[in-house]
């Protein structure tokens, strides 16, 4: 699932464009506001870090290609729209995603949702061979260090010292002990495909957990874990079996 915000100044062309993927595309996409010129959409950015951002060119006071100049680096992928085929090019200059023109159609939108999936796809490949060939480097320490991506580059961690990842939009905030947190520009599937399976349990589609910090887990009022910290979790009823599993079959060397 993407967040997205759409970007308007017309009301009807805003809510129109929501309709459309709130219909057609509810797995995929999630419009998380609809603003009505730049300064509202970084705004936006700034509080939900949408990981798509559908931008209207021609608004008055500042046009759609102003938003670039309110970031120094940006995590959102831009699909323009505009009435005007003359943006087109300099839209591609922009390296949008995508171009559509208004009315925005189903097909139109369909196809521009397909690249999206693909340049995640391609994203991930690439973050996951980028830091495989990071502790390569690293010779005899690859089993206890992992890579961290970050917006300058990767910060190196020991596996062990990561407590729990939590996930925060399109990043995820990861638990280090004793008491730090490191935020990194990936989700928190990224992440967890990073990390050893047999150490490391998606607990919840919000955390992932390092089972050698599990303190207790209780069946009353839900399905809690605790960690060593004192932090609390719940579990996932779904996931509940199979992480009782994993707690209970590892072997004392894990």
């Amino acid at each position: 699932m993407t967040t997205c915000i759409v970007v308007d100044d017309e009301l009807n062309a805003r809510e129109a464009l929501e309709k459309l993927i709130q219909r057609y595309f509810p797995d995929k996409l999630q419009v998380v506001c609809l603003a009505a010129s730049v300064q509202d959409a970084v705004q936006a950015i700034h509080k939900y870090n949408p990981g798509l951002v559908f931008l209207d060119i021609e608004m008055p006071g500042e046009n759609g290609f102003k938003i670039f100049d309110y970031f120094d680096q940006y995590t959102f992928e831009v699909i323009f729209t505009t009435a005007y085929k003359q943006y087109a090019i300099h839209a591609i200059k922009h390296a949008a995603l995508d171009y559509l023109l208004k009315p925005v159609n189903f097909a139109d939108l369909q196809e521009a949702v397909q690249k999206l999936e693909k340049k995640i796809q391609v994203t991930s490949r690439q973050a996951r061979i980028e830091t495989l060939l990071s502790n390569l480097s690293m010779g005899s320490d690859i089993m206890s260090k992992v890579a961290l991506p970050t917006l300058t580059g990767y910060q190196m961690e020991r596996i062990n010292n990561i407590m729990y990842c939590e996930a925060d939009e399109n990043y995820t905030r990861i638990h280090l002990v004793p008491c730090e947190v490191v935020v990194v520009p990936k989700t928190l599937k990224i992440i967890q495909e990073l990390l050893p399976s047999e150490t490391f349990f998606r607990v919840h589609k919000s955390y992932l957990v390092n089972l050698n910090y599990v303190k207790k887990y209780t069946k009353t009022d839900g399905h809690l874990i605790t960690l060593e910290d004192g932090t609390v979790i719940d579990v996932a009823a779904r996931r509940n079996e199979e992480f009782i599993r994993a707690l209970t079959h590892r072997s004392p060397s894990q």
